[in-house]
């Protein structure tokens, strides 16, 4: 994949200040409405159901999922590209990682190592699904948002914990499984007061009251809406808590690590 946009390619080089006005200018040029490629019905995978067999048709939309895994002070970034059931292609990046984790500016801890492997692809995915935040985010432009924005593709930000934002409704009970609930901007958000910037998913949850899985945190990246997002995520379930794009990038980064 090519950059489409030079200037906002994370530079971890630059001040906190400096990094933050970045992903204000991100933000502005991120549009958190569909202008997919696709139908967002024709994803689908690990199923037997109509939907899910729709994701197997040739002219199905391809799905990236990127995660990352670290060695030491190296970001070890995973592309996993797949339709429907069908694996496409895998490749990786390893970049070292210049400054330590700091909420919000995750993007210019990772980001270059996930562009580097981005480069890698002979494959054009319709659709990013990115372990991290998108629209989630204090200035609306979390990782996802940042790479979607940056090489102009449809993005989806899959967190495992809420950065910020206010859930509409308690998640502090377990939420049975498919529930979803409305993140909305609160003060700590650049987004009008109540917007909805995401949804906490209950993507899998155990039938027994002793045990619960926690909900992901799914937000747009970039050309999608929230809804949308959602939507097609849980159309990429695959049986597992993570969305079946994500859980091979991560496995892919984990396989990579152990043979560094």
């Amino acid at each position: 994949m090519d950059i489409a946009r030079p200037a906002f390619v994370p530079d971890p080089s630059l001040s906190r200040e400096a990094m933050e006005r970045l992903q204000e200018e991100i933000a502005d040029a991120a549009r958190f409405t569909d202008e997919l490629g696709f139908d967002p019905e024709s994803v689908g995978v690990a199923g037997d159901s109509d939907q899910q067999r729709l994701g197997d048709r040739p002219d199905s939309p391809l799905v990236a999922g990127v995660d990352q895994a670290f060695d030491g002070d190296d970001a070890v970034s995973a592309v996993v590209v797949s339709r429907g059931n069908e694996v496409i292609e895998r490749v990786h990046a390893v970049e070292p990682t210049e400054i330590p984790y700091i909420p919000g500016l995750l993007s210019f801890r990772e980001g270059g190592a996930i562009l580097s492997a981005l480069a890698e692809l002979d494959s054009d995915p319709d659709v990013l699904v990115v372990d991290g935040s998108g629209r989630i985010h204090f200035r609306e432009a979390g990782l996802a948002t940042h790479i979607g924005v940056t090489v102009d593709c449809p993005a989806i930000g899959v967190a495992k914990n809420l950065l910020c934002g206010r859930p509409r409704e308690s998640l502090a009970d377990p939420l049975s499984e498919g529930t979803r609930v409305a993140i909305e901007a609160d003060g700590e958000v650049t987004a009008p007061d109540g917007t909805v910037i995401g949804y906490a998913f209950q993507s899998r949850q155990y039938d027994s009251p002793n045990q619960s899985i926690n909900p992901l945190y799914v937000s747009p990246g970039y050309r999608v809406s929230a809804e949308t997002a959602v939507d097609i995520v849980e159309q990429c379930g695959g049986g597992y808590k993570l969305p079946e794009p994500t859980r091979l990038a991560d496995s892919y980064a984990d396989e990579v690590k152990r043979d560094l």
